[in-house]
């Protein structure tokens, strides 16, 4: 059954000494501040969605990017203090895409002594063979790194593979289903495979993409950009993240308004039968 974390975070977040991910870490004033909110949002994920089951072990996947060092360097905080007892395991999967830098990732874990597997499988050829120039590749893409990433959950004796998917991709997954996909869905907290045998866990599912940069930023983390999908132009994801930007900029606070709303749903006053039984509303004649 799934536990509650220990409660007294501010004890815990003022605990002395850190994971060696954080030894160049800045000791400001400000960066503490946006660590602490860093792990209070991802602390209260973990709780609400029932992620944490002692004991167990977790697959973390690492593309080299912001979000995914931020979930690493979270997950590793929220152990040091003794508030995550369970076992993290580090897996990169080298998808074979141009210039990417073999090298960066195992001697940045080995450097902050983090257990981990570089898996290489060449998806990038599969993707750029299958689809015609010009086309947008996230799916196909995604497809492909998350049927290896559950193959080595199950290899490695993983219950869970976790991502580091933040505030805005639930949000900006919404609209494209509202707006394209004639649905309301977003990214959910936790979710379990088809096969009903890994789950998928997104701890960082409340925290801001604005404030994981800055956290990337300071932490300087060896960044590795994407040239596959993130080289494309025009993408769908970049029209929602421009528009949710926009609204933000007129009214800000709109998005932690938006991400509080997918958890705060009311069928009645929606239109889906299957969710509410509309045809058994009938007056009190009495």
């Amino acid at each position: 059954m799934n536990q509650a974390l220990p409660i007294d975070p501010e004890a815990a977040e003022d605990a002395g000494g850190a994971h060696p991910i954080f030894a160049g870490a800045p000791s400001g004033v400000e960066f503490n501040k946006l660590r602490k909110r860093l792990i209070r949002l991802t602390r209260e994920a973990l709780e609400r969605f029932g992620m944490v089951e002692p004991g167990t072990r977790w697959l973390v996947a690492l593309s080299g990017g912001k979000d995914s060092y931020g979930l690493l360097a979270l997950l590793l905080d929220l152990k040091w203090r003794g508030l995550l007892p369970v076992e993290l395991l580090v897996c990169n999967l080298d998808q074979g895409q141009p210039n990417f830098p073999k090298h960066i990732l195992p001697q940045f874990l080995t450097q902050v002594g983090v257990p981990h597997r570089i898996e290489y499988r060449d998806t990038y050829s599969i993707v750029t063979d299958k689809l015609p120039e010009g086309a947008t590749y996230c799916a196909l893409c995604s497809r492909l790194r998350r049927g290896h990433l559950y193959r080595i959950a199950r290899e490695e004796g993983c219950s869970a593979l976790v991502l580091g998917h933040h505030r805005e991709d639930s949000l900006e997954t919404f609209f494209m289903n509202l707006f394209h996909g004639g649905k309301l869905a977003a990214m959910p907290g936790k979710l379990l495979n088809d096969e009903g045998d890994v789950q998928v866990l997104r701890p960082l599912i409340y925290c801001a993409e604005d404030d994981l940069q800055r956290f990337s930023d300071a932490m300087a983390f060896p960044i590795i950009p994407c040239d596959l999908c993130g080289s494309q132009e025009g993408l769908e994801r970049n029209a929602m993240k421009a528009m949710l930007n926009d609204i933000e900029r007129r009214q800000p606070g709109r998005k932690d308004v938006m991400i509080r709303a997918l958890g705060n749903v009311r069928p009645s006053h929606l239109l889906d039968p299957k969710l509410f039984d509309f045809a058994a509303l009938t007056q009190d004649q009495s």
